[in-house]
């Protein structure tokens, strides 16, 4: 595995722990930038929002650029922002940072997968999607707490200052660890942009909301369900959560190392584990073990699909940015999706109802895959076979410099 592809994960680390610092400080910004708590919340929405309509336009402006360029770029803007919301005196000021961070993050996620796979083998590029997208899990594992810990300490400001320095770690860590690779091949945008007339990439990219969609539809309510319904204390759910934490970054390894080979039997094999795991905790949430080995199954097969959804889109796509990008604003709908109807779903049925969604949603996820699995393809094609023009091949030896 390329060094490359762990700098990557450190940046991904970065950016996912910036856009989850709001949620355990919401209080203390909520005093400071003479705000409501549900303002502060909007905050969260308004990176998501940010994400998935701003990054692939910033893609496209960096797409022309070697990666060893466009990633410094892009940890140069979201850093920007970071340093924007720790200086920030009111809250349009604090809301202008997030969607400067929220591009920036998606852009480089974008980038980020396909260098992915242009410096790997192609029967290992889930593995490195996988080894990459390890930042997404550790920064909700470990980055959320760590920026509330840091936010009760010294004070919110310095949660953004922290991760801050992180930013900056991750672009001298990019400028020494990415090799000079050139950008990618391109026929220009609209040929870049030809690749969304295809019915499978759409059915590829649906699957992919569907499926973290119904992972968020319970992982965003986990606390007032694991309270309220199943009577943990609140001092124990940081616990659980951690646990849920630990559950996905080993079913993100798992998912890596199958991935490649084994694309859509995982695809559909995860959102029917979701389903049954979704649909346990609806019905066992009241019993304390049950509840809890439910919770960890989701963990272990819910946003951990990634790698395998990468495999899928870049299989029926193409392996370049733009269209690693707006998978990336499809997974980001995913969680806008599931937060923001369960939030419906709670206030109209009660605690239950957003894992009964889930669960629907992980169903129709499956469906997803379902024409394809039929029709005999397990997913075995690499990245690039279809010769699309954003495709991309491992690069030639002389394109590489390691210094």
């Amino acid at each position: 595995m390329p060094r490359a592809v762990y700098v990557l994960a450190l940046g991904i680390f970065a950016m996912v722990t910036s856009e989850f610092a709001v949620a355990g400080l919401m209080p203390q910004m909520a005093a400071a930038l003479h705000a409501t708590v549900p303002q502060i919340g909007y905050l969260i929405t308004a990176f998501a929002a940010a994400m998935a309509a701003g990054g692939p336009v910033l893609t496209v402006a960096v797409m022309k650029l070697p990666p060893r360029t466009a990633l410094p770029v892009l940890l140069t803007v979201f850093l920007a922002g970071n340093v924007l919301a720790a200086t920030a005196t009111g809250y349009g000021t604090m809301l202008a940072a997030r969607v400067v961070t929220g591009v920036a993050s998606q852009a480089f996620f974008g980038v980020a997968i396909s260098l992915c796979a242009r410096l790997t083998r192609p029967e290992i590029r889930g593995r490195a999607v996988a080894v990459a997208m390890n930042g997404l899990m550790l920064g909700t594992l470990l980055g959320l707490p760590l920026s509330t810990l840091i936010g009760e300490r010294l004070g919110w400001r310095a949660a953004f200052w922290a991760v801050s320095v992180l930013a900056l770690v991750a672009a001298a860590a990019t400028l020494a660890g990415v090799p000079r690779v050139a950008a990618a091949p391109s026929g220009g945008l609209c040929a870049e942009a030809g690749v969304f007339t295809r019915p499978r990439l759409w059915l590829a990219l649906a699957g992919s909301t569907l499926i973290i969609g119904a992972t968020f539809s319970a992982f965003s309510y986990f606390t007032p369900i694991l309270t309220g319904l199943t009577g943990f204390s609140a001092g124990t759910v940081p616990l659980l959560l951690i646990a849920y934490g630990a559950a996905a970054v080993v079913g993100n390894t798992v998912v890596g190392r199958l991935a490649d080979r084994y694309t859509l039997p995982v695809l559909a094999v995860g959102p029917l584990l979701s389903l049954v795991f979704l649909a346990g905790l609806a019905v066992l949430a009241g019993m304390a073990v049950p509840a809890v080995v439910c919770m960890l199954g989701i963990g272990l097969a819910g946003v951990t699909m990634t790698p395998a959804m990468v495999t899928r889109v870049q299989r029926a796509g193409n392996a370049g940015p733009l269209v690693n990008t707006v998978h990336s604003s499809f997974i980001t709908l995913g969680v806008v999706i599931g937060s923001s109807l369960g939030a419906v779903a709670i206030d109209t049925w009660g605690l239950r109802a957003p894992l009964w969604l889930g669960a629907a949603l992980a169903a129709v996820g499956l469906l997803t895959v379902l024409p394809e699995l039929g029709g005999g393809d397990s997913g075995g094609r690499t990245a690039g076979e279809h010769g699309t023009t954003g495709a991309v091949q491992p690069a030639a030896p002389e394109a590489v410099s390691r210094g």
